[in-house]
């Protein structure tokens, strides 16, 4: 069957649509105004080091294989991969240290080691509360179709059990959630951090971003090369399958035609590629900005600059440290995680914040910490949260290099020394905006806050017939597995659509029948 498709950016979403599109035959060509493939998933260089700049956990992975089957190989014909004994490594000061292992027994025991057998007896109720919301949800909503309301996904789970829907625990608040589990403030702090990961905050995040904690235990990977080689190697699978690459190459237009919605783009050099269907794997709020032409952005609604997710300021360093043992994954936590999110919520980066640390050369195959030489340097990504104001504020030097002196105090004080004049990079909130058009700088799109919230992320379809959207801010949520999962959804639409679009124009052929298109535009 098959037909023309072309795909906006190379970020997750877009290589997984590609590649899956392409594998079923369609002629898919993916345009990219980078020159690399990966979105947010991107590469740079300090120090004549390669540093993976963008996310750097890797879970789900069942999703990916499944992508590299149906290109009819494997992932690790592509890639090499080892999974983590060390899920990351928490620090609330210098003597304050807690390890979360692959091995959920393993982790209980260290956590009963850490704060006493009650909370080793709630980390257990916690993690099969965990599981029970992410089996809920994992079919019907993630993996599924988007829903506008809870209604179809009630009809999912089955419309009697309203049982599930209330264990999903949508109306209860995530933070006095974690509570009720864990007394001892320190493991609610660390289990309320996952609500960062689709960029959020735990007190105002509803409960069902727990499932997040189970999605994690169940397995994280380390991939050689980062999340950068996993882009690449999707590309790759999708070139084989032929799909094209037009890189550095920007689209100024999403093309329409009257009573036949999009049909095409136009690239930034004046060329023109017709297409039978668009798959913008972009912020839905650039389309609604205008930034890809006014057509288009009737087809999406703008999300209000109060509902945006958090940014980041990310450093970027090729350095040596001493003092702290580092895994790959490591949190070192701040003293106060209200005022963190108030400082954040009232436009400033926090005086004190919790500081992220990916020690991108840590994870060997019998311990997640080194092997590194005494003194030799490694490359480092660091992420402190920040708000999502880089279209209203530029962030200049002396503020970046307060943030730097704030996140340094951090490390500092949980006992890891950074070596001074270290080989550095900063990308702040206004960066991402450059990179990103039309989001201050949110990584995640709409912020998950509230009960609602999940239910309100764009979907697959637009209002506009033959365009769609993919990436991490459109359902199902932010992430890198979620991400891929969007593109999957908005192939599964695109393949649906023109295949009824076919069929319909088959009996208008042969039968003389006038039957409306297929493309009708619908959300969701």
């Amino acid at each position: 069957m098959g037909g023309t498709v072309v795909v906006i950016g190379a970020g997750m979403g877009g290589l997984a649509c590609a590649a899956r599109l392409a594998a079923r035959g369609y002629d898919v060509t993916v345009v990219e105004k980078e020159a690399e493939v990966g979105g947010k998933a991107r590469r740079i260089m300090v120090d004549g080091q390669p540093i993976d700049a963008g996310p750097t956990v890797f879970t789900m992975r069942d999703v990916f294989d499944g992508i590299f089957a149906a290109c009819g190989t494997r992932m690790e014909d592509h890639l090499r991969l080892r999974r983590a004994e060390v899920i990351a490594r928490h620090a609330w000061d210098a003597d304050q240290r807690l390890d979360l292992f692959a091995d959920p027994l393993r982790s209980e025991e260290a956590i009963g080691d850490f704060a006493g057998s009650a909370a080793a007896r709630g980390y257990r109720e916690f993690r099969h509360e965990t599981r029970r919301i992410h089996d809920i949800l994992d079919q019907p909503m993630m993996r599924g179709d988007n829903v506008s309301t809870p209604l179809p996904l009630l009809w999912r789970i089955g419309l009697w059990r309203f049982d599930a829907f209330a264990a999903m625990r949508p109306h209860q608040n995530m933070w006095k959630a974690l509570g009720k589990f864990f007394p001892d403030p320190r493991l609610q702090q660390l289990f309320g951090r996952y609500a960062t990961y689709c960029g959020s905050s735990p007190f105002a995040a509803p409960a069902t971003l727990m499932l997040i904690a189970h999605v994690e235990a169940t397995g994280v990977w380390l991939i050689e090369g980062g999340i950068h080689a996993l882009a690449q190697a999707l590309r790759k699978v999708a070139e084989a399958k032929g799909a094209r690459f037009l890189m550095g190459t920007a689209v100024t237009e999403i093309m329409t035609e009257r009573g036949r919605g999009a049909c095409g783009v136009r690239l930034a050099n004046g060329e023109q590629i017709a297409a039978d269907a668009v798959i913008c794997n972009a912020d839905p709020n650039a389309v609604a900005a205008g930034k890809f032409g006014q057509q288009s952005a009737r087809a999406i609604p703008a999300l209000a600059p109060a509902k945006r997710s958090l940014s980041a300021m990310v450093f970027y360093a090729h350095a040596r440290t001493s003092g702290f043992e580092l895994s790959h994954h490591n949190v070192f936590f701040s003293r106060d995680y209200a005022r963190e999110f108030a400082d954040i919520a009232s436009g400033h980066p926090p005086c004190e914040p919790t500081v992220y640390l990916c020690a991108q050369d840590r994870g060997g195959r019998r311990s997640d910490a080194g092997p590194i030489i005494s003194g030799q340097r490694e490359r480092i990504q660091i992420i402190v949260n920040a708000p999502a104001n880089g279209d209203t504020h530029n962030y200049p030097p002396q503020e970046i290099e307060q943030c730097t002196s704030q996140m340094r105090a951090t490390l500092e004080r949980c006992g890891l020394e950074l070596e001074q004049g270290t080989p550095q990079e900063a990308a702040s909130p206004a960066e991402w905006e450059r990179l990103f058009p039309a989001t201050g700088g949110a990584l995640y799109g709409r912020a998950s806050h509230g009960s609602a919230a999940s239910f309100l992320r764009q979907g697959p379809r637009t209002r506009m017939p033959g365009l769609y959207c993919a990436g991490g801010a459109t359902h199902p949520s932010a992430g890198v597995p979620m991400a891929a999962l969007s593109g999957l959804l908005a192939a599964k639409k695109v393949h649906a659509d023109l295949a009824l679009t076919h069929r319909s124009s088959r009996v208008d052929t042969v039968g003389g029948i006038s039957t409306r298109s297929a493309r009708t535009g619908v959300t969701g």
